[in-house]
């Protein structure tokens, strides 16, 4: 039974990974920060199965620990301070989770002499592009992130690049483009949307505040894009692939999709208030991404339409609040 070591395994992105693993007949070895993490007791009640051990980007010594002891076949780095405006309010600890946890982690990996085993994915980021020089963006790309998390990120990417190169370890990294979907966190601006909205149809408030509206995504279905992950880790040789849909819209248009899915008026000032201090310092104004490299090689492809997703997280926010007092 193959081993799969997830660092970020309460997080959306491993509610989604952790379901496809265990279908795939892994043993699933999830990491968590015992000292912070307030999803694990929902995730173990999810995935009774999964094993959770102690661990944290920012220690060293903690990350040997569990490397040595788990010796997994596979490891899927999905641990980050994740949330782009949240980036700008910590940036430091943006930089010491998401950069250098990184670093750290594939330290620890070459520490227990395991890089000519272990097979290893890092969650890079479409933020990354920031402020885009060409669209659609695929793996030539080049960067100019316009965040801290995005910094953050990017140092990630290249880290990965260099052991890859440098010590020819099997490190691939996903560039994935947005995606959500039912275990995306409230933070998040597409799930307030859809969660604020639920709450709306079924009468419990009676509108929400955003910020701007303008920016656009490559959305796509979280579900669709841990398939991606996994075969990154099945090639025989490792390698950076663009994961996105090809299709931008607006935060405006998620929000009409949003509204219209639950049978509301779709006229947006009726129930969104507009402010100002939700707007980040320095904004990325368009995302859209070039998978054309996955589908050749991974021969994977977005499955899930960006009104599907919406229809798919209004219908479970729909059904949660039904079910909350």
């Amino acid at each position: 039974m193959p081993v799969a070591l997830v660092t970020g395994v309460t997080g959306q992105d491993g509610h989604h990974l952790t379901r496809l693993l265990i279908s795939k007949g892994y043993q699933v070895v999830g990491v968590v920060n015992g000292q912070s993490n307030h999803r694990a007791e929902s995730f173990s009640g999810l995935f009774p199965e999964v094993n959770l051990v102690r661990g944290d980007l920012t220690d060293f010594s903690s990350l040997i620990q569990v490397v040595g002891k788990v010796k997994p076949d596979e490891i899927y780095n999905l641990g980050a301070v994740s949330h782009v405006g949240l980036s700008f309010n910590q940036p430091e600890l943006t930089a010491n989770v998401t950069g250098l946890g990184t670093l750290r982690l594939l330290e620890a990996v070459r520490k227990v002499g395991l890089e000519d085993k272990v097979k290893f994915y890092q969650a890079s980021s479409s933020e990354m592009f920031g402020k885009v020089r060409t669209t659609p963006q695929n793996e030539l790309t080049p960067f100019h992130p316009r965040s801290p998390y995005g910094v953050a990120k990017t140092f990630a990417h290249y880290t990965c690049v260099n052991y890859r190169e440098s010590y020819n370890m099997h490190i691939s990294c996903g560039i994935l483009f947005n995606h959500e979907g039912e275990f995306r966190g409230h933070e998040f601006v597409t799930r307030k949307i859809t969660s604020s909205v639920a709450k709306i149809k079924l009468g419990k408030i009676n509108n929400f505040s955003l910020g701007a509206l303008s920016p656009k995504r490559d959305w796509g279905y979280a579900g669709d894009y841990v398939e991606a992950m996994w075969r990154m880790t099945q090639q025989s040789s490792p390698d950076d692939f663009v994961i996105a849909t090809g299709k931008t819209h607006s935060v405006q248009d998620f929000l009409e999709t949003a509204l219209e899915v639950a049978e509301l008026d779709t006229e947006i000032e009726k129930y969104v208030t507009f402010d100002a201090d939700m707007k980040r310092p320095a904004e990325v104004d368009l995302l859209v991404g070039d998978s054309s490299k996955a589908k050749q090689r991974l021969d994977w492809e977005a499955k899930i339409n960006f009104k599907e997703l919406i229809t798919l997280m209004v219908e479970n926010d729909l059904r949660l609040e039904s079910l909350s007092k």
